[in-house]
């Protein structure tokens, strides 16, 4: 493991360095994919050079990754890698963006990163200790769901996507809620600066990171009805204490 964490960190500075020109460049192109979503030059270039970094480090393992697909991915050790979750805060000079990258070993998630480079903050988990910019940290607990700062990435989606009703009665609860997300808002989650952070709907790579980030810090994650999250493609994650009573306001008057 002290291994893959050295490793992890080469891949993170090596992916500063290719994204930090590309935030500065007001030209920087950007195209709209099949699904309709963002992607620039920096995504792909970013992915293409940790891949060939992962191929000469580790030829034997697999690797998944947003822009180029899967090779190899049935190998015991398999990389995630979405080059930079957030593109459309990155087109926008948005500093809520940032790189994720997870190991698995036979399909399970033991290592997980979040590294923004612009505010040089990096988040490291492994599902027991989770370290932001080497230093241990904790979900913080609020004294009740009523004071909780709640987070998401796009405030539409939650009541589109899933019960309109009990997203109503979840955002009506808590003290405050923002979209401070994609995966910016697991990295204010896990520093103890947000209590609860949910996505409605999310790929591989944009979930299989957090998982031990967020066990880590002494969360608890789950897909959006209490589900194994490796499995499932949408995110509720919280301190345990206040996980199952926002599963039971998501889950109310369903429609």
């Amino acid at each position: 493991m002290q291994d893959f964490h050295k490793f992890f960190h080469e891949l993170l500075d090596l992916s500063r360095e290719i994204i930090f020109p590309y935030y500065e460049d007001s030209e920087l192109s950007v195209e709209t994919k099949a699904d309709d979503t963002p992607v620039t030059l920096a995504d792909r270039e970013t992915e293409r050079v940790l891949r060939e970094k992962i191929n000469e480090a580790f030829p034997s393992h697999g690797i998944i990754g947003e822009e180029f697909g899967t090779e190899n991915g049935d190998a015991e050790f398999v990389w995630v890698l979405d080059p930079i979750d957030g593109t459309k805060s990155f087109v926008a000079g948005v500093p809520l963006f940032g790189t994720l990258v997870a190991l698995l070993k036979e399909g399970q998630p033991i290592l997980g990163a979040i590294d923004q480079p612009v505010l040089d903050q990096r988040v490291i988990g492994d599902g027991e200790i989770t370290r932001f910019n080497g230093k241990p940290v904790q979900i913080r607990k609020p004294s009740s769901l009523e004071q909780a700062t709640l987070l998401t990435t796009d405030p539409l989606e939650p009541a589109q996507l899933h019960n309109a009703a009990g997203w109503a009665a979840l955002t009506s609860t808590v003290r405050l809620y923002r979209t401070w997300g994609d995966c910016y808002g697991y990295l204010l989650l896990a520093a103890g600066k947000a209590d609860i952070m949910v996505d409605p709907i999310v790929e591989k790579w944009d979930l299989l990171s957090l998982i031990p980030i967020i066990r880590g810090a002494g969360g608890q994650i789950t897909d959006w009805h209490g589900g194994n999250p490796v499995t499932g493609n949408s995110i509720v994650a919280a301190h345990p204490d206040l996980h199952g009573e926002i599963m039971d306001l998501l889950e109310a008057n369903p429609q």
